[in-house]
């Protein structure tokens, strides 16, 4: 990889945009790689709380909320890496590595209720495709990406793909949805085939022992801070000022607004910038047990402004309208109970035949909404009483009339959308005493741009890592490309992070190389039986 430091002096500063787990990670790799002093590493975060999209918060009387999940396998390599080098939450002599993967041997996903039904488990021992279904999924495989662009899933498959066990199963789980980027999906094929034999089940999925902000997030920021690393918290960066010429391009200063008061920061020629360009949780909103939550837009989002303004000055900068300008297609509804009474889980584990934290995700197939919903292993938060039990879930398509509640899910409240939600499961008589009690809360939140990621897309509308000529800065984060790797992955954000660190700085280290299962002649194998069966 060619370096494209010059100026690298010990008194560098850089400064990074955003606090998600890319620029976490690329502060790490600053420190452990690039030797850069860590006081002089500054993250400027437009909000009150680090992590991004990787987040969890509450108390039991007010009700916990999860944005949303990520997932994890054995295959993030980067990741993996990263997490290595960090004393986990509860024990500082285990990294965090250590103990989600000694975690997941005690609770390991194997999920008995993956697909239901009419209140009834789904046979989902086969995923039933036809052979014209496999045929499409074997050619979209070996089709080259770059005659892919801009299509959508639905212009490649059949209509009746749509409603096959394989597709409620593989959209749920990545929350795909018909009109998302084909050349996503073909990278998802690709990435992780070695999982689609045990999809139905969810083998091979990982989780960390909380919620992934008290689990991954706040040992990061811990770590960071006690090497020195400066967090400024509500510093919104409007805009960044460039210098180009013929050969090169410069980052020369940052336009901010710091606690309300607008503030400049000089960039000297040795120093660096990392920017986390757009957001996928940018604009939530959370609404409430009788408050559904307000749909928001750009008006309301820092990131996809300052994209779009540093956009404009150069075309390798991306082009984040693609990814900004459709919200009815991109956005979903996810929701969070908090529930003062055991009943609904010990329901769940004698229904599904799984114990908390080894079920993961359960889809409602004739949901209008298409409602998915993830009992984890309690507790999923430190705080979180024995007596507290909480649960996550999401709707892809929140605009839809709902089956029991005559109303779309992005106009329901906490206690509609439960009520909609245990009608599927046919525990309306079970459960109606304990919300009548007031043993239950569910906080909704409403997710502008949280597919954004999957919209269709071609060549150039992500910029590289590291622009070409840039010479002080690089694109972090879920929408800067990077070949072939999947995005909606805290894998992608930390291998963006690794490629911007070890582009800009002599570290004498590489990228890791990316573990590209479809090389492996054992997984295709494997894979193709069982979309045959």
């Amino acid at each position: 990889m060619k370096k494209e430091n010059n100026t690298q002096t010990n008194d560098s500063k850089v400064y990074l945009i955003g606090s998600g787990i890319s620029a976490l990670a690329s502060a790490v790799y600053l420190i452990n790689d690039a030797n850069i002093t860590p006081k002089n590493i500054i993250i400027l975060e437009q909000d009150g709380i680090a992590g991004g999209a990787c987040d969890g918060s509450g108390d039991p009387k007010k009700g916990y909320v999860i944005r949303g999940g990520r997932m994890h396998e054995e295959h993030y390599v980067c990741y993996w890496d990263l997490l290595s080098h960090i004393p986990s939450y509860e024990n500082e002599f285990i990294s965090i590595k250590d103990e989600t993967f000694e975690f997941n041997q005690r609770f390991v996903s194997h999920a008995q209720a993956r697909l239901i039904k009419a209140g009834k488990k789904v046979d989902d021992s086969s995923y039933g495709l036809s052979i014209s279904h496999q045929s499409d999924m074997a050619k979209l495989l070996f089709t080259p990406e770059s005659l892919l662009e801009n299509k959508r899933i639905e212009d490649w498959f059949a209509h009746d793909f749509f409603e096959t066990n394989f597709w409620y199963i593989w959209s749920t789980m990545f929350a795909f949805q018909k009109w998302s980027s084909l050349m996503e999906m073909r990278r998802y094929m690709k990435r992780f085939i070695h999982l689609v034999d045990g999809l139905n089940h969810l083998t091979g999925v990982m989780r960390t022992k909380y919620n992934q902000y008290h689990s991954v997030i706040l040992p990061i920021k811990n770590y960071l801070e006690k090497l020195g690393v400066q967090f400024c918290m509500n510093v919104q960066v409007q805009d960044i000022d460039f210098k180009f010429n013929e050969h090169e391009k410069r980052a020369i200063g940052l336009q901010t607004l710091n606690q309300g008061e607008e503030e400049n920061i000089v960039l000297r020629t040795n120093d660096y910038l990392f920017i986390t360009n757009g957001s996928i949780t940018e604009s939530t909103d959370s609404g409430s047990w009788n408050e559904a939550a307000v749909l928001k837009d750009e008006k309301d989002s820092g990131s996809w402004k300052l994209w779009k303004r540093i956009a404009s000055k150069d075309n390798s900068f991306g082009n984040p309208r693609v990814f900004s300008e459709n919200i009815d297609l991109q956005k979903w509804y996810s929701f969070t109970a908090t529930l003062h009474d055991t009943t609904f889980h010990e329901y769940m584990e004698n229904f599904s035949g799984n114990v908390d934290g080894t079920g993961g995700l359960v889809t409602i197939t004739d949901s209008n909404w298409l409602m998915s919903i993830v009992i984890a292993r309690q507790p999923h938060f430190p705080n979180q009483p024995n007596d507290v039990k909480i649960f996550w879930g999401y709707g892809l398509y929140p605009d839809r009339t709902g089956n029991c509640i005559k109303k779309p899910m992005s106009q329901c409240n906490g206690k509609e959308i439960l009520e909609e939600l245990f009608y599927h499961l046919n525990i309306q008589t079970l459960m109606q005493p304990i919300m009548e009690k007031g043993k239950a809360n569910c906080i909704p939140v409403a997710m502008p741009f949280i597919d954004s990621l999957f919209m269709p897309r071609s060549s150039g509308d992500r910029p590289d890592v590291i622009p070409k000529g840039a010479k002080n800065f690089a694109f972090i984060g879920q929408f800067a490309e990077v070949e072939d790797d999947c995005v909606f992955t805290v894998e992608y954000s930390v291998r963006t992070a690794q490629t911007a660190v070890y582009g800009l700085f002599e570290t004498n280290k590489e990228v890791i190389g990316m573990n590209y299962s479809i090389h492996n002649p054992k997984y295709l194998i494997r894979a193709m039986k069982s979309l045959s069966s």
